[in-house]
């Protein structure tokens, strides 16, 4: 309705700003504010004791002892040898937690199933049961941090970093089948049908029709658990796994600011690395 003195230029304007769902917003924004705030003292959280004076002088203390960092022709050979090690257990974790995650994504994923092709979607009911058991096998391995898969293998191998690239490849197993299958369930399946319906099977659907269009994304995300592996492993070593993490921890526990400073230069380094491979990888698949 337009009021006296307003234009119908102007009406439609301010009709025009109005978002109807601004009201829905505000009200989630609020729910969310309602549910939030009360956690901040469940957790015990106290900024206050964060800024005060006795914490900024305990972290300046500690971060004072970070410089200079530790560079000692002995010490940096060290840390390369155990940079290399960290690496390696990153890489033949995620190595074999990609032979598990595959088939499980191939038979977890609904558009490679032949039933629910023939039945206008809807699966049979042995090929629906051991969907759901490898879309469950997947929960119980992604549920379990890979540090508690270290803890447990520690006992079983003992130290060093068998265990943590055991416990990088159960974890990371159900991770990446978990995201793969939802990858390639969300993308176009007219032409892995189109296959299927003439005669080719699971893995020649899944090589010819949803893999190249898939190719990129599915590259990045393996690249980036990757990143994440390299990670995992240094703090896998601090619970014996071995690693720049192992050495880290002793580092740390006897007080030495500039080797803990030098170590954490180089895993920041890692990690750039793994960015930058995976800033290409994209490039050339794009």
């Amino acid at each position: 309705m337009i009021g006296p003195g307003t234009s119908p230029a102007a009406a439609v304007h301010r009709a025009a700003m109005h978002d109807p769902s601004t009201t829905g917003r505000i009200l989630l924004s609020l729910l969310a504010l309602a549910i939030i705030v009360p956690l901040f003292p469940l957790t015990e959280f106290q900024l206050g004791r964060l800024l005060s004076s006795e914490s900024l002088t305990a972290m300046g203390r500690f971060l004072g002892e970070f410089f200079p960092p530790a560079l000692g022709a002995e010490f940096l050979q060290m840390v390369a040898r155990e940079s290399w090690r960290t690496v390696a257990m990153a890489t033949a974790g995620l190595t074999l937690a990609l032979l598990a995650a595959i088939p499980m994504a191939l038979l977890a994923t609904r558009p490679l199933s032949l039933s629910a092709l023939n039945r206008a979607g809807r699966m049979d009911w042995a090929p629906a049961l051991l969907r759901q058991a490898v879309r469950s096998l997947m929960v119980v391995l992604r549920t379990i941090p890979e540090l508690v898969w270290a803890l447990v293998f520690v006992r079983v191998v003992g130290l060093g970093p068998t265990a943590g690239v055991l416990a990088i490849a159960l974890t990371y197993a159900g991770m990446l089948g978990k995201v793969y299958a939802e990858i390639l369930e969300s993308s176009d399946r007219h032409a892995s049908d189109t296959l299927m319906r003439n005669g080719a099977s699971r893995l020649q659907a899944f090589l010819y029709g949803l893999l190249p269009q898939n190719a990129s994304e599915l590259t990045s995300y393996t690249v980036y658990r990757w990143e994440c592996a390299i990670r995992s492993s240094v703090v896998l070593g601090f619970v014996g796994a071995g690693g720049l993490g192992q050495e880290l921890d002793n580092s740390m526990r006897l007080f030495n600011g500039g080797e803990v400073a030098t170590m954490l230069l180089v895993f920041i380094l890692l990690v750039a690395l793994a960015d930058l491979v995976s800033r290409q990888l994209r490039r050339l698949l794009g």
